[in-house]
């Protein structure tokens, strides 16, 4: 299969190097382009293959994947000049990895399938960069059940697991529930660790000692760990990122009557962290914030 589909890919950032590494690693011809073209290098010298624009990857690639920060960065790589939109074609499909909101997920969808016949499945990771290194990253998706058949067998070399959760949208509903748990868990895990290092206790044997026990879970072996060694590089996501997602978790709880207190609390936290210029750190720095430190 992987010598008849050309694939392109739009955001080689984190999440996306790593991801464009293992689909050339399968052996699909991958046609990319980024932003800042110096991130492209890397993936050029493993065979990817450059292209000018958007548009320029949508002509020649037949699924067209991308991975970029925001609905705003993702509706101008679709729809912005040379985007996406211009150089598809029916018959094409767009696989949207990024975490955006999911009524820009449900118009973009609707707006490429009118303006250039191209077919949409919104498909958020969650996993992280060791995720997307190795290969098991979860990505659940919205779309046609036809579109996401077809896409399967690339996001295989991706993902140990791939759900379909319903029609356009449902993916990045269903990764705001994972944004809610992930970012109302870390700063949990935050006050953990320096509860455990103000009472004496090492707070770096904490994640292996409750290793397997109810309060285990993967973010407090990974990020447990570096929030006790003050170890944040090379950074694991960032607390703007977190943010925009808790922000937009929130929309979809007011549209939908859902209180949200955790997820609410959790949010003013990194908007304190935006506040003192932490945007881009990871989110363990949330341990420092309860330690008084400043950046």
């Amino acid at each position: 299969m992987s010598a008849a589909v050309h694939l392109g890919f739009i955001g080689t950032g984190l999440m996306g190097r790593p991801m464009v590494l293992r689909l050339l690693a399968a052996g699909y011809p991958v046609s990319v382009w980024n932003r800042s073209a110096a991130k492209l290098e890397p993936l050029l010298s493993e065979g990817a293959l450059a292209q000018s624009s958007p548009a320029a990857v949508a002509r020649a690639a037949d699924i067209v994947m991308m991975c970029v920060t925001d609905q705003g960065a993702a509706g101008e790589v679709l729809f912005g000049p040379d985007g996406v939109a211009a150089g598809g074609a029916a018959g094409k499909l767009v696989v949207d990895f990024s975490s955006i909101a999911p009524a820009s997920a449900r118009e973009f969808a609707g707006r490429l399938e009118r303006e250039c016949g191209m077919g949409m499945v919104d498909a958020p990771v969650s996993g992280g960069t060791r995720g997307a290194e190795q290969g098991t990253l979860a990505i659940m998706a919205g779309g046609r059940p036809e579109h996401i058949e077809r896409v399967r067998p690339v996001i295989a070399h991706l993902a140990q697991r791939f759900t379909r959760m319903g029609e356009a949208g449902a993916g990045q509903v269903t990764k705001l529930c994972n944004q809610v748990i992930v970012g109302s868990l870390l700063p949990v895990i935050a006050e953990a660790v320096r509860l455990a290092e103000a009472a004496g206790v090492d707070a770096n044997s904490l994640p292996g000692a409750l290793q397997g026990g109810f309060a285990d879970s993967l973010p407090l072996q990974v990020f447990g760990a570096r929030m006790a060694a003050r170890n944040f590089d090379p950074p694991l996501g960032s607390v703007a990122i977190m943010l925009k997602d808790l922000e937009n978790a929130a929309t979809v709880a007011k549209q939908t009557g859902v209180p949200l207190p955790m997820a609410h609390c959790a949010a003013e936290l990194y908007r304190l962290l935006v506040a003192q210029g932490r945007a881009e750190h990871e989110p363990s720095a949330l341990v420092e914030l309860l330690e008084g430190k400043r950046a």
